[in-house]
């Protein structure tokens, strides 16, 4: 599935606007296409069929059919452990396990993240994590950027950063200050952009900056076909729990603490010593 994910990803950009629609649904509803009827996913489009065939068709399947087939071998025997914490969050409400009190509401937060946990473990891509932590090994300068949703995660990983003796400037905007604040990136330098549908301005910009002027990108973001990803140099993809319509940001925390302790490593640094007692939280 990786492969036809990668392909999908390569040939985003050619694809026609219908066609594009799919590959954005088919790269972040996986779990779902082990179940979802070739109509629902062309509503979930506002496509017809039709068009879902030729999506099919155009990476090298005969239909619908065999390309969900793909996504029923991959998920088999257990490997998708996150849709059966769906299904069991689903069926507690249905039973009215999970009322409306904070404690419901709070287990139900748990139980979504607990599944999201599970599934980010099992699709984990260790090359391109690899690859993140040589981007970040060899950087001069690095710069972090995350708006809104994604400014705590953004935060936390420069917290974690400053703790190197990397150079590290959390890209904050303070009083519309973007374009000031990545105006002295360069070849040498890294910008690490976290940004989630429908992937805020201000990122989108501070990316378009740092290609301009041939820095190289990290991205953290939720699909391969993301305005982030596609400018990036090594994209890190993370797919987070929802409940109550609040996306979550544990796995995405959870990626930069190991960012920083694989980083941490190859810089040979003993978190023990180099920083004060206690200053890694």
């Amino acid at each position: 599935m990786g492969a036809f994910l990668a392909a999908v990803a390569a040939g985003y950009e050619s694809l026609p606007k219908q066609l594009r629609a799919i590959a954005r649904y088919v790269e972040t509803n996986r779990a779902r296409m082990v179940v979802t009827r070739i109509t629902d996913v062309a509503a979930a489009c506002a496509v017809q069929p039709s068009a879902v065939t030729r999506f099919a068709q155009r990476f090298g399947f005969s239909g619908y059919s065999e390309l969900q087939a793909l996504f029923r071998k991959a998920f088999s025997d257990g490997a998708a452990p996150g849709a059966s914490y769906t299904e069991r969050i689903r069926t507690m409400m249905a039973e009215g396990e999970l009322q409306s009190s904070p404690g419901g509401i709070t287990r139900q937060l748990l139980l979504a993240n607990q599944g999201a946990l599970e599934e980010c473990a099992l699709h984990l891509d260790d090359s391109a994590l690899g690859r993140a932590v040589s981007l970040l090994h060899d950087a001069e300068h690095i710069y972090v950027v995350g708006v809104r949703r994604s400014l705590p995660a953004a935060a936390y990983l420069t917290y974690l950063l400053e703790h190197t003796a990397k150079r590290v400037q959390l890209v904050s905007g303070l009083g519309g200050t973007f374009a000031g604040q990545m105006r002295a990136i360069g070849k040498k330098d890294l910008l690490v952009a976290v940004s989630f549908a429908p992937y805020g301005k201000e990122t989108r910009f501070c990316v378009r900056v740092a290609e301009g002027r041939g820095a190289r990108v990290l991205s953290l973001t939720d699909s391969a076909m993301s305005p982030i990803a596609r400018a990036a140099t090594v994209t890190l993809l993370v797919k987070e729990a929802s409940a109550f319509s609040f996306r979550s940001l544990t796995n995405t925390m959870c990626l930069s603490q190991g960012l920083f302790i694989a980083l941490a490593s190859r810089l040979e640094l003993d978190l023990d010593q180099a920083v004060d007692q206690g200053a890694i939280d």
